[in-house]
Parts: structure tokens; C-alpha cells; sequence
């Protein structure tokens, strides 16, 4: 009788296995560093003296150093080793860490954390590359369960982080603190497990820095676009429009650079595969169907219900913590010859979907156990999505091509949030305005309440209508993503061999 392929994943060897947990570290670390110091920054703008609009470019700086590395993370840890890659990114990351809460300088702390997005953006490529490159085929789904994590885990978890650093502990110093420990552990493993390897010189002349030069500033000034534009109002701002035409341009460079060079960074002919292709732009929509399960319950009880972040962590728990195990449950599931993924994946939205519709009922008079429902569905049908996607997708991808595939899922990764971020931001003030206007003039007919009284409640009334139409726009989102996620290629359950 053979064995299942849990039974077979001891069968790995120890350092292999304790570099890959290092990397899974150091992966859970990164997406921690960006989400926890996005949801600090009050408190940390307020501990140092910072004004809001000019603390904003904390996060925006962070954004760009991550999106511009992503693309090229796996290229140079082929080329310089990833036991050496890992290393000096880690250590970079943990030593502007240790450093941040003392830095009184605006330009200097968003030097900083732009160098530490950098670095951070580096790590969480490493963890798909490892899956592909180094696990069996009976365990390799297990491996893509943990890159999922990084959608499904992190995110959840980091608000339970900020409210404990913030409003627990009542030590925002921890909000970039909190990875050291990490840092220490994952440097611990990789360098313990992964092999010792020279650099590999002779890959730098053929490397394609013209075009790696069009993407990184193309990169960055779209990401400046995207994040500053709701406040800077977008195309009326001088900034937003260079940046958002001359991002567009250095980026169309950059993609036939990419398209014509004998050895890409990132080979976007992969793209050409239906999986790849369908499954490319099904990813981007899909992270920012999940902000529907973070940001914005968030949102309506910190500025409806008034919450403090700590008060919201147990809607977070709530998704986050059972991801330690669906992941690793759903890829048990698609290793059943019966199984087809695509209907995992279609499922798995049509949870998410539900989830949204249910909160879509929101009104001004909910808190957070009116949510738990909608959490509960999201933690359901988040993993069922992303592990079934991530099979469809890698399964058609060589193990040589893992590089390649990591940099470009891990590129469509990041700006799958930053369009979720910036889409969620300017619905929140365009639905708004549109609510506002229409409660204003029923309630001056009305002339029910006091002004003061009158300008609260027009205010969280049209936020939690505003709230309520973008769960709604998430839903059908969802929804229409059923039929592309049909129309993927099918791929049977992998055969395993003992």
C-alpha cells in the first residue's frame, strides 16, 4: 500500500526542509513588516511628530521598494546564491528595524523604509521559487499552501500584531521591532539548510539592465501614482499625471525589453499559457476582492463604531488563523484524482462572493459580531481560491521555469493590492459624496435633528452605504471570475510515484 503524500513529506531531507521553513519565515516576516506599519502609522506619525499627508509617504515609499525589486528577486538569488540573497536582505531588514523608531527625520525615515520595501520585496519570490525548485511533486502542493499564506494568513494576523504593539502593549516601537526575532530565526535556518553556492559571474553581462532600469522607474512612479493619488485628487495633480503617463510609457519599454531579450528576468512569454495568462489577471483581481475581508469591516468600525485596532482583532482571527490549516487541507483535496481544481477554485469564489453579499447588509447600527459570518465564509473560501489557482497555474510551469513564474505571479501580486488600496480609497470618497448629497437633501426636508447631530450622521450613514456598495462590487467581481476560473485549462491531480 503506498503511502499518502503527507506520510511522505518527513521524507524530506532536514536542511532542505529547514531552509524552506527559513524562507517561509522570511516571507510571513516581509508581508507582516508591510501591513503592521501601514496599520501603526497613526500612532507612529503621532509618536514622532509627523503631519498624516506627509506620513503617507512612509507607506508609499515602503509600496515602491517592494514592487520594484519583486520582478527581479528570483534572478539575483540564482546568481549571488540564495543562502547569500536571503542573508544580506534579512539582515538589511532587520537592522533598519532595529534603527526606525529613533529616526526624527521625515526624508530620512522614508529613505529608510523604501530600502527596507526593497528588501522585503525580495523574500516573498524566494518562498515560490524554493516550492517549485526544491519540493517532490507529492508535497509540492503543500509548499504552494504555504506561498498562499502570504494572501490569506498575513494580512489577518498583522492587524492582531498592530493592536497588540499599539493599543495592547502600548508600544508602537514594536511595530517595526516585531521582525527582529524573525529575522534572527530565518537567517538561522537558511544559512544552516540552503547549500553553500559561489556567484555565478558570468550571468551579469547577460542580464537585461536596460529594461531593468525602464522597470524599476516605471514601477515606482506608477506606485506613487496609485498610492498618492485619492489625496493629491489624481489627474489634477501635476505629480500624479507625470507620474501615471511616464509610468505607463517606461513600463510599455519595459515589457518589450522583457519580450525581446534572449534572457529575461522575468519571461513574460509564459503568459502566452492560458493558465498563466487567465490565472495572471484572475490573481490581481482576486487580492482585491480579499481587501473586502480586512479593510474594510476595518474602515466602518474605526470610524462608524469607533473601534481601536485592537477591538478589531477578533474579526481578523477569525480568518487568519484557520489558514494554519485549510491551506495545507485544500491541497489534500486536490491531489484526489476525482477532484477538479477549477471547481475548488469556482467554489471557493462563490464563498467569497456570499461572504461579500452578507456584509453587504451593513448599517450604521452594526459592530463586530454582526461581520462573523461574513469572516467565517471569507476564511473558507479564501484557500479554496488561492491554493486551486496556484495548481492550475504552476502545473503547467517547468521546474526551470519556477524562476521566471515566481517573479511574474509575485509582480501581479503586489499591484494586485495596490489597485485594491487605491480602488477602495477613491470608492470611499467618490460613493460617498454621492450618499452625502442625497442624505443632505432628504434631511434638510426632514428637519429632524440638530446640525451638529445632522453632519455625524450624514457622515457614518453615507460611509456605511459607501461600505456596503463596494462589498457589493466585490461580490459580483467574484462572481464573474466563475466562468474565466471554468474556462482554465484542466489539469488532473498530479500522479505521485513512491
Amino acid at each position: 500500500m503506498s503511502a499518502s503524500p503527507s506520510q511522505q513529506a518527513v521524507l524530506l531531507p532536514p536542511k532542505l526542509l529547514a531552509a524552506l521553513v527559513g524562507i517561509f519565515i522570511s516571507a510571513m516576516m516581509a508581508g507582516l513588516n508591510n501591513r503592521v506599519g501601514a496599520l501603526g502609522l497613526v500612532d507612529v506619525q503621532g509618536a514622532l511628530g509627523f503631519s498624516p499627508d506627509d506620513a503617507s509617504w512612509i507607506n508609499t515609499s515602503y509600496l515602491a521598494g517592494e514592487i520594484l525589486v519583486t520582478p527581479f528577486a528570483t534572478w539575483f538569488a540564482i546568481t549571488l546564491s540564495i543562502r547569500r540573497f536571503h542573508t544580506f536582505a534579512v539582515v538589511v531588514i532587520a537592522a533598519i528595524a532595529l534603527y526606525l523608531p529613533f529616526v526624527q527625520n521625515l526624508a530620512l525615515f522614508v529613505a529608510l523604509r523604501f530600502v527596507q520595501g526593497m528588501a522585503s520585496g525580495a523574500l516573498v519570490p524566494l518562498l515560490m521559487m524554493m516550492a517549485l525548485k526544491a519540493l517532490p511533486l507529492n508535497i509540492r502542493l503543500h509548499g504552494l499552501a504555504l506561498y498562499a499564506m502570504t494572501a490569506t494568513f498575513s494580512p489577518n494576523i498583522a492587524v492582531w500584531l498592530s493592536g497588540q504593539w499599539t493599543d495592547g502593549m502600548q508600544m508602537w516601537q514594536f511595530t517595526y521591532w516585531q521582525v527582529i526575532p524573525l529575522c534572527i530565526i530565518a537567517i538561522g535556518l537558511v544559512n544552516w539548510g540552503a547549500p553553500k553556492e559561489p556567484v555565478n559571474y558570468a550571468r551579469f553581462p547577460q542580464g537585461d539592465w536596460l529594461g531593468m532600469a525602464f522597470g524599476i522607474v516605471s514601477l515606482t512612479l506608477l506606485t506613487v501614482a496609485l498610492s498618492q493619488g485619492e489625496r493629491l485628487d489624481w489627474f489634477n495633480s501635476r505629480l500624479i499625471t507625470l507620474c501615471v503617463v511616464n509610468g505607463l510609457v517606461l513600463l510599455g519599454l519595459f515589457v518589450a525589453c522583457e519580450l525581446t531579450h534572449p534572457t529575461p528576468f522575468i519571461d513574460l512569454r509564459l503568459l502566452k499559457r492560458k493558465n498563466l495568462g487567465l490565472g495572471s489577471l484572475i490573481f490581481t483581481v482576486l487580492l482585491m476582492v480579499f481587501m473586502s475581508a480586512t479593510l474594510l469591516p476595518m474602515t466602518f468600525l474605526s470610524n462608524v463604531a469607533q473601534y481601536r485596532v485592537y477591538q478589531s482583532i477578533p474579526l481578523a482571527l477569525i480568518i487568519g488563523l484557520p489558514q494554519l490549516v485549510l491551506g495545507s487541507m485544500v491541497a489534500l483535496l486536490l491531489y484526489k484524482k476525482w477532484v477538479d481544481a477549477r471547481k475548488v477554485f469556482a467554489l471557493g469564489l462563490l464563498t467569497v462572493a456570499t461572504a461579500c453579499f452578507v456584509a453587504g447588509h451593513v448599517s450604521a447600527e452594526w459592530h463586530r459580531t454582526e461581520f462573523y459570518l461574513a469572516q467565517i465564509l471569507q476564511a473558507v473560501g479564501q484557500p479554496m481560491a488561492v491554493v486551486s489557482m496556484l495548481f492550475l497555474m504552476t502545473s503547467v510551469v517547468d521546474p526551470k521555469e519556477g524562476p521566471y513564474f515566481s517573479g511574474i505571479i509575485n509582480t501581479f501580486r503586489v499591484i494586485g493590492t495596490l489597485l485594491g488600496g487605491s480602488l477602495i480609497s477613491h470608492l470611499l470618497v467618490t460613493r460617498g459624496q454621492f450618499h452625502s448629497t442625497l442624505l443632505v437633501g432628504y434631511e434638510a426636508m426632514s428637519h429632524n435633528d440638530t446640525p451638529q447631530n445632522l453632519v455625524h450622521q450624514i457622515a457614518s450613514q453615507s460611509l456605511t452605504l459607501s461600505i456596503a456598495d463596494i462589498y457589493y462590487l466585490f461580490a459580483i467581481a467574484a462572481c464573474l471570475m466563475i466562468p474565466l476560473v471554468l474556462n482554465m485549462t484542466f489539469v488532473p491531480a498530479p500522479s505521485v510515484k513512491h
